[in-house]
């Protein structure tokens, strides 16, 4: 019964699994590749010393962000201990601007956060998400339930073997 609850639970989870583990894989890299999420640089201090201005100013000097306004903002990021923040668009470019002064450090396009989005399947629909990947995730468990069974039941049952037969030799009293 578990084989045939693992050979088939693989066959229907076979598709979603595949986007989970790969762009899994590509997440793990993303503090490591800066092509999937752009370094952290450091601004001059560790206090922000800006207005909310003076960061809508710098946002909107970045001609591929398309911020015309705090609308085209989908969030701000402070990082007071690296002295700057990131500005995120909404079209995921990623501005890194220096906390004490508003110069931009760095502009990038940030694809970790649509990777996230496809790796929890949001990207396709919230009813995927809910529907097809959450049930991937409850199936992979019971897969790696019965895959732990299938692995530890036989060296259980070689070990249990090995005990009688050595009873029976007379070696174990």
């Amino acid at each position: 019964m578990t084989r045939k609850i693992h050979y088939w639970a693989s066959l229907i989870i076979f598709l979603p699994a595949f986007i989970i583990i790969a762009s899994g894989t590509v997440l793990q890299l993303k503090k490591d590749v800066q092509w999937i999420q752009p370094a952290t640089q450091r601004g001059i201090g560790t206090l922000p010393q800006i207005s909310f201005g003076d960061i809508l100013a710098a946002a909107q000097s970045v001609e591929a962000a398309a911020i015309t306004g705090w609308q085209d903002i989908d969030r701000l990021d402070v990082r007071p201990s690296r002295g700057m923040l990131k500005i995120r668009s909404l079209n995921q470019w990623e501005i890194q601007i220096d906390a004490a002064t508003a110069e931009i450090l760095q502009v990038a396009y940030r694809r970790s956060d649509l990777i996230e989005t496809i790796h929890d399947g949001s990207f396709f629909h919230d009813n995927i998400k809910l529907w097809i990947f959450f049930p991937t995730a409850v199936i992979l468990f019971v897969m790696w339930l019965t895959g732990s069974c299938l692995f530890v039941l036989p060296l259980l049952s070689r070990r249990r073997k090995r005990e009688r037969l050595k009873i029976k030799a007379g070696l174990i009293v």
